[in-house]
């Protein structure tokens, strides 16, 4: 039958002690506990029938201590095996069976957004997947809680069943294919009806992909209940094994000294000043952290597993303390820290701290991969919405914004300042202008101004720009207020790194799901800039409603050779074949209002010489310049680039 906690503390206690190579004190609490339990080295250790996660850990530090310091690859593995252990179990009729289970976030992590884009997501990110399903067309639609349906030939109208019928059995999630772009909307409203997440398989996609990608995460996942995982091995919860296993009081930091984690004390007086000036403060002193560093210990941390002795000085607030650093391979991730209190530390201090290092070696790698993982589910996520491909509520559940309140987009492009014509030539040119590297640190710098003035904001790089989300904006936000923020950002990119870049202001929008609205502005008054003069680095719609008029026409001409003037094109081909400037003088001509002299004078050819190329070009195209509508079109089209 199951113990008590503090029966299975005392459990542990006796295993950790015995595989240090001690034995158990009696410390007296609760009643004998018969043996049964089953030790085994290697793989982290998981809660057992009757067991705390204390007791537990106390478990696994004592079986770390005796292993191997992990390698990086072996901590990988380990990660990916997701520290399932054999079976040790007290009563196996007493617990039911385990059953593995991921979140949907830690799904669609695995999937990754080459295979799957998600649509809608009512009831959050955050909904168990138990198991997978295959939904064949000529089945009637059903499901069971918890599981992804993959709805393998449900297409279109077909699919709103197999949406119904697994919002009424309970399923998770359900993933189609879409025929095309306006499918997304009505069965994205069915799935929000039915609360059940729709995910869209991608056309090129294969349905056997994500069954087997689907499955092997589920394997990989840790058996147990829905909502148990990696928060039951904390770094608070070993920090409390390790102060049991030392006798003294513990805290975890990682390299920049700042606290991540630490062990109860109940006694006041046992803490010295300076553990409790860094728990208030989450970081060391940096009087303390200057004297650790001018007595070689942080060169010691640095380059050394063993554990070091920092000796008392009570003039200084200081007790006796150990240190050893946590290390994955040769790099450094952090280290722990046992002070000592009113009684002294146990003999097998030392030991304890090694295992205990290693432990928490498994616990930071781990958690610099899921806030690696969350960084790129959230760059996926905006990725999609600015692009319209993804609704506005799987990023809104995701970081928990409003969906509802004003938002917009400012984006940046950085390059040469000369006019490129189109959008494809400049993003071209600032692709050479700014490599990979320029390109971190700009979207870097970026994200630091931008989230000092706007908490939530957030920054994506999609080739070749930066865009910045405004998200949850208050109402009475004005344009002037964000151009002033754009301004900054230009202003400390030029000042810091020698780029000339530039900013563009989108519309503010009334909520998350006409974010692509904004985006598309933000684009629009961009590609006007690359082409125009402008005194500012900065500008939204307004400043520059006519250059983006002018665009958008060019940009129409470019993409429609039809629809230009066949005279206007022979001209310019004459030109370029006889390396004239008739094209150029007419353009200029007409850009001067007709003044003659004017003209002249920009192109630096005398008055009589530019009648001269007028006339000639007049004979060569039929022109009538006296028409507007015929001077309107040459003066638009002469602008398009010479292959354009």
């Amino acid at each position: 039958m199951p113990y008590p906690d503090d029966v299975g503390v005392l459990l542990a206690q006796d295993q950790a002690l015995d595989l240090l190579g001690g034995e158990s004190e009696d410390v007296g609490v609760g009643p004998q506990v018969p043996p049964g339990g089953v030790r085994r080295a290697g793989a982290a250790a998981t809660v057992q029938p009757g067991e705390s996660v204390l007791a537990r850990d106390l478990r696994e530090v004592a079986l770390a201590q005796r292993s191997p310091a992990p390698s990086p690859r072996r901590i990988a593995s380990r990660l990916r095996r997701g520290s399932q252990q054999e079976a040790n179990i007290m009563d196996p009729a007493a617990v039911p069976p385990p059953t593995a289970s991921i979140g949907l976030r830690q799904l669609l992590v695995a999937l990754g957004d080459s295979l799957v884009e998600v649509q809608t997501a009512p009831a959050g990110l955050d909904v168990e997947i138990r198991g997978v399903a295959l939904l064949d067309p000529e089945d009637p639609p059903s499901a069971q809680p918890g599981e992804l349906v993959l709805a393998i030939g449900a297409r279109g109208r077909a699919a709103h069943p197999a949406l119904r019928a697994a919002g009424r059995d309970g399923a998770a999630a359900v993933v189609v294919k879409l025929d095309g772009p306006g499918q997304a909307a009505a069965l994205s409203e069915t799935a929000a009806e039915a609360q059940v997440a729709l995910l869209s398989l991608r056309s090129e996609a294969r349905w056997e992909q994500v069954n087997a990608l689907a499955r092997a995460a589920l394997d990989d996942a840790p058996p147990g209940q829905a909502g148990e995982g990696a928060e039951e091995g904390d770094l608070f919860s070993l920090a409390q094994t390790t102060a049991i296993l030392t006798s003294g009081i513990v805290s975890i930091e990682d390299t920049a000294n700042r606290v991540l984690a630490y062990s109860r004390s109940t006694d006041s007086d046992e803490i010295d000043d300076m553990r409790r000036r860094s728990i208030l403060g989450w970081q060391g002193p940096e009087a303390y952290l200057a004297k650790l560093r001018e007595w070689g210990v942080f060169q010691h941390l640095h380059s050394s597993d063993d554990v070091i002795s920092i000796d008392s000085h009570p003039e200084l607030g200081i007790r006796r303390r150990l240190a050893v650093a946590i290390r994955s391979g040769d790099r450094q991730l952090g280290a722990i820290w046992v002070q000592e209190g009113s009684t002294p530390l146990s003999e097998r201090s030392d030991q304890a701290l090694l295992g205990a290092a290693r432990v928490a070696a498994l616990h930071l790698v781990r958690r610099r991969r899921e806030r690696s993982e969350g960084l790129t589910l959230t760059r996926t996520l905006l990725a999609g919405l600015l692009e319209g491909s993804t609704g506005p509520q799987p990023l809104a559940t995701h970081l928990g914004f409003d969906a509802t309140r004003p938002a917009a987009v400012l984006g940046f492009s950085y390059g040469t300042a000369e006019a490129y014509g189109t959008t494809e030539a400049y993003d071209t040119a600032e692709i050479v202008a700014a490599p990979e590297l320029t390109h971190t640190e700009v979207t870097n710098l970026v994200s630091v101004h931008i989230a000092a003035r706007h908490r939530s904001a957030l920054v994506t790089q999609v080739d070749p720009r930066i865009y910045v989300l405004l998200p949850q904006l208050p109402r009475s936000i004005d344009i002037d207020t964000m151009r002033g923020w754009g301004q900054e950002i230009t202003d400390a990119v030029r000042r810091h790194l020698g780029l000339p870049l530039r900013g563009s202001v989108g519309c503010v929008v009334p909520g998350l799901g006409d974010v692509p609205e904004s985006r598309r502005e933000a684009d629009r008054i961009l590609d006007a800039m690359a082409g125009a003069d402008l005194s500012t680095a900065v500008a939204a719609l307004p400043d520059i409603q006519a250059e983006v008029l002018v665009s958008e026409v060019l940009t129409l001409l470019s993409a429609h050779p039809e629809i230009r003037d066949p005279r206007l094109t022979a001209l310019v081909e004459h030109d370029n074949r006889y390396k004239g400037s008739l094209a150029e003088t007419l353009l200029t001509y007409l850009n001067s209002f007709g003044d003659v002299r004017a003209a002249a004078a920009q192109l630096h050819v005398h008055p009589n010489t530019l009648r001269y190329r007028m006339r000639r070009a007049e004979e060569l195209t039929g022109l009538d310049l006296s028409r507007p509508d015929q001077r309107l079109l040459a003066m638009l089209q002469l602008r398009l680039p010479p292959n354009g």
